[in-house]
């Protein structure tokens, strides 16, 4: 199981866009950490995510 902004969801062989899509994150105005760094937006599509990843997603919020 991978462990995703702290709670640990079954998503071992996923790839991380899917995941993102299944969630519903807007690829725009996000940002994603894997064990410690950051992925690029380029490596959304490419990146299968593996057990015991700690996954976290930062979402942008704009506002004044």
């Amino acid at each position: 199981m991978a462990r995703i902004n702290g709670i640990e969801e079954s998503a071992d062989g996923m790839m991380l866009s899917e995941l993102l899509d299944k969630k519903g994150y807007s690829k725009r105005f996000i940002a994603v950490e894997c064990n410690g760094e950051i992925i690029p937006k380029s490596c959304y599509e490419n990146y299968k995510i593996q057990k015991d990843d700690q996954i976290e997603i930062v979402h942008f919020v704009g506002g004044g």
